[in-house]
């Protein structure tokens, strides 16, 4: 699961693991460890459907708990138990998710979509005047990571930062382990502000939940949601848009109306889900799987990308699933992803505030040329660049107002005054430094999610005749 052949081709090795060994494959993991690959659609809903006999509970891992998982292998962040729903289950595991769900729950998703609007607008009008963009870089690693840490109740000058850091830890970098101890610090100073000053925001919600929460169990559920949400959101976004400029069917169908935004999003989290791999469960005693003897403590890894594509379920990948949630995109069984929805809602939202403001996007380079960096989770876009004709802000603001910058190289407050420096690992903030990936921290204020701005209006004398992309969205839209 790790090497040169499952980074160049994830999916091909799945398909040859298959192939081989059936719905059940024998692998190993970082470390040379032995652990079992579940690629099979039915096999999958077995094993995440129970918890019984294939324990979330990472200390009954054997190589973990003999101590074979050396303290820098990038494994560690991902299997290190760790006071949370997504590490327990049965009663406990009921305790701590209802914390996280009815907190989501709080969520005002009409809030949340001009909130999602006007982050959109304001990276958007970094690159519109320019003509050209990195869909990656600028716009679908940073819009899910600042609606976050402003929804959890955090300034957005932390936005930037806890985008690199994030991508460093999901990744599985020598640097991994740094940056998930700078997140964990990070949220547990936003535990200790909230506790002392509660705010409308996920924080303090989970603060004053009454399951009761420990202060470390606080600080590692607002880690699962604020990394959850980045890393399947950025990767949604990535993957429609690439497929939407790269694909005559998709975006044939989609521009025909015969397929809703939502419609396209569920399509993509079929054939490309997010997360790819999920480490893990583990096999609490002797037990078969799809005729592979399976023993207790071992390590299964859920193969979400290869059992989305089974061919005892889809015999056919050309025929569309419009309509279809059962995909494994987000797990299943108890710990399925809680918080799906308002990752579709920031991925469709954003989707569509970009294509209305740049109706003429294209892709700016030949699609063999995409580049893919593959982690112990995912399969990523390293850049999407793109052509467009250049427009002007649309900032919403008055004639001569200034705007904040939440972009790399422009981390700027509205006021003009620098933004203040942020503790950051050496890892991250070297990513961060001019000329990388991640900025300086940007401007940004705690103010309640419900209290967004209006959604950006087009700005005067920038009216054109509709495109086929305006025509969509207004008609996916209602108005």
């Amino acid at each position: 699961m790790h090497g040169p052949e499952a980074a160049a081709n994830p999916y091909g090795l799945y398909e040859k693991l298959r192939a081989e060994h059936g719905a059940v494959a024998p692998v190993r993991v970082n470390g040379d460890l032995p652990a079992w690959l579940v690629l099979g659609y039915r096999e999958l809903l077995d094993v995440t459907r129970n918890p019984t006999r294939f324990s979330r509970d990472s200390r009954n891992w054997r190589f973990l708990r003999d101590g074979q998982v050396g303290p820098d292998n990038p494994l560690l962040p991902l299997v290190t138990w760790v006071p949370m729903c997504s590490f327990v289950d049965g009663s406990e595991h009921r305790r701590l998710r209802s914390a996280v769900t009815d907190s989501m729950k709080r969520f005002d998703r009409h809030g949340i979509r001009r909130h999602v609007t006007r982050f959109a607008g304001q990276l958007i009008d970094e690159f519109a005047p320019t003509g050209r963009a990195d869909l990656v870089g600028q716009f679908a690693e940073h819009l899910p990571m600042l609606v976050m840490t402003k929804a959890l109740g955090m300034t957005e000058s932390y936005g930037p930062q806890l985008v690199e850091a994030a991508r460093d830890m999901v990744k599985g970098s020598e640097t991994a382990i740094a940056s998930n101890e700078y997140i964990v610090q990070t949220l547990r100073d936003l535990v200790a502000r909230k506790q002392a000053s509660p705010g409308h925001d996920f924080a303090s919600w989970l603060v004053a939940h009454d399951s009761g929460l420990g202060d470390d169990e606080l600080v590692e559920h607002l880690r699962l949601v604020l990394i959850a949400a980045y890393s399947t959101t950025a990767n949604l976004i990535a993957n429609t848009l690439r497929m939407v400029l790269t694909d005559s069917r998709f975006r044939g169908n989609l521009a025909g109306g015969q397929m809703t935004l939502p419609d396209a999003l569920e399509q993509v989290l079929w054939d490309e889900p997010p997360f790819t791999a999920v480490y893990g469960r583990y096999a609490t005693g002797d037990t078969e799987l799809a005729g592979q003897q399976i023993k207790a403590g071992d390590l299964l890894i859920l193969g979400l990308a290869a059992g989305n594509l089974d061919p005892e379920i889809r015999p056919d990948l050309d025929v569309p699933v419009h309509g279809n949630r059962s995909h494994l995109a987000f797990s299943g069984g108890p710990h399925e992803c809680p918080g799906q929805d308002i990752g579709r809602a920031i991925a469709d939202t954003g989707i569509d505030t970009l294509l209305a403001r740049l109706p003429d996007l294209r892709l700016a380079a030949e699609e063999k040329e995409l580049r893919h960096r593959t982690s112990l989770l995912s399969r990523e876009l390293v850049e999407l660049p793109v052509a467009f004709t250049p427009v002007g802000p649309d900032t919403g603001a008055a004639p001569g107002q200034p705007v904040a910058s939440v972009v790399p190289g422009r981390s700027v407050p509205a006021n003009g005054a620098p933004a203040a420096a942020e503790r950051v690992p050496a890892a991250v903030a070297s990513a961060s430094a001019p000329g990388a990936a991640a900025p300086a921290p940007g401007p940004g204020s705690e103010a309640s999610p419900n209290g967004l701005p209006a959604d950006v209006r087009a700005a005067p004398g920038r009216r054109r005749r509709p495109s086929l992309w305006r025509t969509l969205v207004v008609w996916w839209r209602g108005y």
